[in-house]
């Protein structure tokens, strides 16, 4: 482990790469949960109906 923070100490500027992928993960994760907050309540019902659904076609049940 010492190694590996003698390698990080020694560049310059490496402290701003985990601030950089917070900054990012933070931005993800808020617009994720504002899709989903913006999703119309038809389309989530829709969503939440599809694994039960029986309307597949001959064709698209056959095995590869």
């Amino acid at each position: 482990m010492k190694i590996v923070i003698n390698s990080l100490n020694s560049i310059d500027g490496v402290e701003i790469y985990p601030i950089i992928s917070l900054i990012i993960f933070f931005t993800f994760f808020i617009l994720v949960g504002y899709m989903v907050i913006r999703t119309p309540k038809k389309v989530a019902d829709e969503m939440s109906k599809m694994p039960l659904d029986d309307d597949i076609a001959p064709d698209e049940n056959k095995v590869l």
